[in-house]
């Protein structure tokens, strides 16, 4: 991309700047490059392997990489007594196929936690590993328990090296509107959620958005997936400063929401790095998004909400006391993310976000932020709060009736 201004000294002033602030955060929060697991790195890679040797009733299987829709012919075409063998078989290659029935993906990715997890019990007391790479192993064999709770729909599941998972709230294959959230750095298997402060991790946000649209719109069949099946940028390193992990992000957020069951419209609900994944994706994106929504956003990757070229409705939203908003807003040589989504400039509808405080309280409870949230989520869009008291915000937009 092109900087946001044609001199070269303002340009190379910026740069500066955005390389100073690179800086304090190394120095501040570590160097972090992406975190390694010591055990086992690549099990999905095994498990597609043998995908590819697989057959059934004498056919081979397909591949892995083939459409949703010729995947979902495929699931179609078998028994259930065969679509669970194959569950049972590669449960981390059905359980993260888009395209495959959404209650086989739960089934198969049960069996994949419960394989990991007997995995990590032998690594906590493996003598070859150090201590902390034992402790590791324990809070990761927790972490997969807590995954195996009775009721819990695990849409995608990877425990490969740092670990990818998407959990769904509500009934995905009938709702009627369909809520994702994107969250942002230092999102991994362990960090999916927390018992402390719980609203800050996937899970605590998912659940909050999803008993707030509820509540807000009790008629309408809704359903939230935390969504961290990419790879997330491990602290506020250069990872975090540029687009790489993003666009990979972008890739596999396009085709899990291509594949989703039935017509529901989607509504993308990004969280800081998880913003630069949404503006990233919308090359892909099927029309069925209809809004996308971020807050706490380093930018996404354009000058212009009109350069995201999508027919979603593109909202924004930043508490006045979130630290992100000291970051320089530009991109030169590919650092940065871009304009700033809350500016004017941007062409963003700007929400309120008042009682959010600070970068991570966007879905607390009692928050404007989580209300316009949840407004988003259920189409009622007369209702959103804009920033400042404003109006403005929600014109031009008429309310969805509920199903």
């Amino acid at each position: 991309m092109t900087s946001f201004d044609s001199s070269p000294t303002l340009n190379a002033w910026r740069a500066l700047l955005a390389l100073a602030v690179v800086f304090v955060m190394l120095a501040t929060s570590g160097w972090t490059a992406i975190r390694g697991h010591a055990g086992d790195s690549e099990p999905r890679s095994k498990a597609l392997a043998a995908w590819a040797r697989g057959t059934i009733d004498g056919h081979k299987l397909p591949k892995a990489d083939a459409t949703a829709q010729q995947l979902a012919q495929f699931f179609g075409s078998l028994t259930p007594t065969e679509q669970s063998t194959l569950a049972h078989q590669y449960p981390l290659v059905v359980g993260n196929l888009n395209g495959a029935p959404v209650p086989l993906r739960y089934q198969a990715n049960r069996v994949a936690l419960t394989e990991a997890r007997a995995v990590e019990e032998k690594r906590m007391v493996d003598a070859r590993l150090s201590a902390d790479g034992r402790q590791e192993a324990g809070r990761r064999m927790h972490r997969f328990d807590s995954l195996l709770d009775d009721g819990r729909q695990i849409l995608a599941f990877d425990p490969s090296d740092t670990g990818r998972v998407a959990e769904v709230f509500g009934d995905l294959d009938h709702a009627d509107r369909v809520s994702v959230i994107v969250p942002g750095v230092d999102t991994d298997v362990l960090t999916f959620e927390k018992t402390s402060k719980k609203n800050t991790a996937p899970v605590g946000m998912a659940q909050s958005l999803y008993a707030a649209e509820r509540a807000a719109a009790p008629d309408t069949r809704t359903a939230v997936i935390a969504w961290a099946d990419y790879t997330a940028p491990a602290g506020l390193g250069m990872d975090a400063a540029i687009g790489r992990l993003a666009e990979d992000g972008a890739v596999r957020l396009s085709a899990m929401v291509g594949a989703l069951p039935g017509k529901s419209s989607v509504e993308l609900f990004c969280h800081s790095y998880g913003s630069v994944v949404c503006g990233v994706s919308t090359r892909r994106l099927p029309p069925r998004v209809d809004d996308i929504a971020v807050a706490g956003s380093p930018g996404m990757r354009v000058r212009n909400a009109a350069q995201l070229d999508t027919s979603a409705r593109i909202w924004a939203m930043r508490d006045k006391d979130d630290w992100i908003q000291d970051v320089p807003y530009l991109d030169v040589a590919g650092l940065g993310h871009g304009a700033d989504p809350v500016s004017a400039a941007f062409g963003a509808r700007v929400l309120s976000a008042a009682g959010a405080i600070g970068h991570t309280g966007y879905f607390e409870p009692g928050t404007k932020s989580l209300a316009n949230f949840a407004a988003i989520g259920v189409g009622a869009y007369r209702t959103v709060g804009c920033a400042d008291g404003g109006a403005g915000c929600d014109s031009g937009i008429s309310d969805r009736p509920a199903a």
